[in-house]
């Protein structure tokens, strides 16, 4: 963490440098809340608070030329990217080979109700908790993760909730933890709540089921970060599984029609917002309905606010695409 101080501070001295030769208001943006953080931690913490804590490194996930890259520091390491179409990437690790732009062109066959409940927001790690910041402080169950409702993953469903709610549809938040006390079965406990929704409001259309993921190595813990245009930002990704392990999912594709409409959404308005889409050989509950997907908003290196501010973007422009499927 001493090591983080002072590369924040490097870091500030750098950009105040930036805005006297004029840069633009988002690098000035930046600069004042820097300052506010390091102001924080050098005022409000401890010594001992300062001791023994992780270094944290800011990652950005960006396309370029077909390729993708995992950005730390100065360092590049490469990650494969197994299609890529146009503005589109995707990280295909479920064994099948896709055709994007055929699926692109397909379009979707979801269509949401005028009226009941159209989308669900389950949660089914939902003690995953981020990096204590500032005034978000809890008391962990495990690492990165509490039962406090209001510091873990939950809080950031309910801003989506809200989100996509001021964009006029209609949002059930389940804010159920599933995967506490026991982590093992925790999919079948939210699959099984995931049903009841499904049978007790029939006009459900998209059901999302709400994680935060987990990137590092070592000691060190990685934070997703979106370009500084769009402020102390994570950045997030829509998962797709497929059920080539084995299980039962005939209509796997429907749901990777559904995120790759967002995620076109995501590319056209906050261009790196999204990280690849990610299609696996799990299921997830997925097949429980042909709107299913999961988001996994940040990594366990971002705070609670960084994550917020990236459910606040993507419900800006999903909560867009997903009115115009609104059947009339």
């Amino acid at each position: 963490m001493r090591k983080g101080i002072v590369s924040m501070a490097l870091c500030l001295c750098a950009m105040r440098l930036a805005v006297a030769a004029g840069a633009e208001e988002g690098v000035r943006n930046l600069v004042r809340g820097l300052e506010r953080e390091l102001a924080y931690v050098r005022e409000e913490m401890s010594e001992e608070e300062l001791v023994g804590e992780i270094d944290v490194v800011p990652v950005v996930f960006y396309k370029e030329s077909g390729e993708l890259a995992l950005n730390y520091g100065e360092e590049g390491v490469p990650v494969a990217v197994a299609d890529f179409s146009g503005e589109l990437s995707v990280r295909n690790d479920s064994g099948l080979s896709v055709d994007i732009p055929a699926y692109l062109e397909a379009g979707i066959n979801i269509s949401l109700s005028g009226e009941g409940p159209q989308i669900l927001i389950v949660h089914t790690h939902g003690s995953e908790a981020y990096t204590q910041w500032g005034t978000d402080r809890y008391e962990e169950s495990d690492p990165y993760r509490t039962e406090d409702k209001s510091q873990n993953v939950i809080k950031v469903g309910d801003v989506l909730a809200q989100t996509l709610e001021k964009k006029g549809l209609t949002v059930i938040h389940d804010r159920e933890i599933y995967d506490y006390p026991s982590y093992t079965g925790s999919y079948s406990r939210s699959g099984a709540a995931v049903e009841k929704y499904l049978e007790k409001y029939p006009t459900i259309s998209i059901v999302i089921d709400l994680h935060r993921d987990a990137l590092g190595s070592g000691d060190t813990v990685y934070k997703t970060k979106a370009e500084a245009s769009l402020g102390e930002c994570a950045q997030l990704m829509l998962l797709v599984g497929t059920g080539q392990n084995g299980l039962y999912h005939p209509n796997w594709e429907e749901n990777l029609k559904l995120a790759l409409y967002l995620q076109k959404a995501m590319e056209q308005s906050y261009p790196s917002l999204a990280r690849p889409l990610a299609l696996k050989s799990e299921r997830y509950n997925q097949h429980l309905s042909t709107g299913s997907l999961i988001i996994e908003v940040g990594s366990t290196g971002n705070t609670l606010a960084e994550a917020e501010r990236a459910v606040e973007l993507f419900g800006d422009v999903a909560g867009e695409a997903l009115r115009a499927l609104i059947d009339e």
